[in-house]
């Protein structure tokens, strides 16, 4: 088993938190779109091109 590092241990707690805040939302009654929480690139530019994505398929 490969050894913990700063950067798995972040990484790991940020997807624990998602997964948990879907499933809180999924508690409550919202309907989310799928099962798979998407990952969006951790750089300025590809959250713009995600948002920009989201708001011309509304």
């Amino acid at each position: 088993m490969p050894q913990p590092n700063l950067d798995r241990k972040r990484r790991y707690y940020v997807h624990m938190r998602q997964a948990n805040y879907a499933a809180s939302l999924k508690l409550e009654g919202f309907d989310l779109k799928s099962d798979a929480l998407e990952i969006v690139g951790s750089d300025k530019q590809a959250l713009l091109a995600h948002y920009r994505r989201l708001s011309q398929a509304q």
